[in-house]
């Protein structure tokens, strides 16, 4: 049975696709649904539609696509070829949105739900972990996506949407963003345990503007930090080694290969000592950054609530 279609309603080779998915989507159930009782009486009473409704409907979906999807045979239907294989992509397009509303209602569970949180790789050894041991004490079953990585990035990560949350330095002022200041951490001065200044405790900076430091890549936080306290104490550091952990300058100031600013080490390292910096406020401000005007989910609700809560006592002490 052949069908005649008006062709000024039929979608063009060219429409685009999303055009095409906008038009069709809110028809699939309701094509599946006359597809699988193949009698739209019966699936106007199980999909809870008008017949009249459902019937246009799927005279509209073919009229759209310019194909026949059905055979009609009195009250009943039979899918044709066209409608058997389109059956199976909306089949499987379904389940897909089905799984897909199942994670997202998931995630959003004030109980079960899901908090996707960035920080900064020199918080991953010690603060973290205690952070989500303490929260996880009133919210045991919340779970968590952890990414760590250097500022910038991070903040690239929660406007493309793939955080909710995450801890940086220094506290972010940018358009779109919230930011709320919770901690600071005293940077040192860290040099090889051999060098001239290890017999040292306190040490202005400008007494090492002739040192060669090693620092983190620029674009990181704690190397704006850097050059910028290098630059009050009058001085532009020479810089030998540039690398992305905070370990692996620590390591390098061991060898010898330069002196660095540097938040305290989780553990101790030998072959470096830690002078305290006078005369200047030497500090890395970390805070807490989310998306302006974003509804949270009630689980990133709860732990944004927690992580503002510990405002002043984030860090170990």
């Amino acid at each position: 049975m052949v069908h005649q279609h008006s062709s000024q309603s039929r979608l063009s080779p060219s429409s685009d696709t999303e055009d095409m998915v906008m038009l069709l989507a809110p028809r699939l159930a309701h094509f599946a649904g006359v597809a699988r009782t193949e009698h739209v009486t019966r699936a106007a009473q199980e999909l809870q539609v008008p017949q009249s409704t459902l019937s246009r409907a799927m005279a509209r979906l073919e009229q759209d696509l310019g194909v026949d999807l059905f055979a009609r045979h009195g009250r009943t239907l039979s899918l044709t070829p066209a409608g058997r294989t389109f059956l199976g992509s909306v089949e499987r397009a379904l389940a897909e949105i089905g799984r897909a509303a199942e994670e997202v209602r998931a995630d959003a569970d004030p109980a079960t739900g899901k908090v996707a949180f960035g920080f900064l790789h020199t918080m991953g050894a010690e603060t973290v972990p205690g952070l989500l041991q303490a929260f996880r004490t009133d919210h045991p079953r919340i779970r968590f996506s952890l990414v760590q990585n250097y500022g910038e990035a991070m903040l690239e990560k929660l406007r493309a949407g793939e955080l909710d949350l995450c801890l940086t330095s220094p506290v972010p002022d940018a358009p779109g963003l919230v930011a709320r200041r919770l901690d600071e951490q005293k940077l040192r001065l860290v040099v090889p345990a051999d060098h001239r200044l290890a017999g040292r405790r306190r040490i202005r900076l400008a007494e090492a503007a002739e040192e060669t430091f090693v620092t983190l890549e620029p674009g990181y936080g704690l190397r704006r930090i850097t050059d910028h306290l290098c630059e009050e104490a009058g001085f532009r550091p020479r810089t030998a080694f540039e690398g992305e952990e905070t370990e692996t300058l620590r390591g390098l100031v061991a060898a010898g290969l330069g002196v660095a600013l540097l938040p305290p080490p989780t553990v101790p390292r030998p072959g470096v000592v830690e002078l305290t910096i006078t005369g200047q406020r030497a500090v890395r401000e970390i805070g807490v950054a989310w998306l302006e005007d974003r509804p949270d989910t009630p689980p990133v609700a709860a732990f944004k609530r927690f992580l503002l809560s510990r405002r002043g006592s984030l860090l170990p002490d």
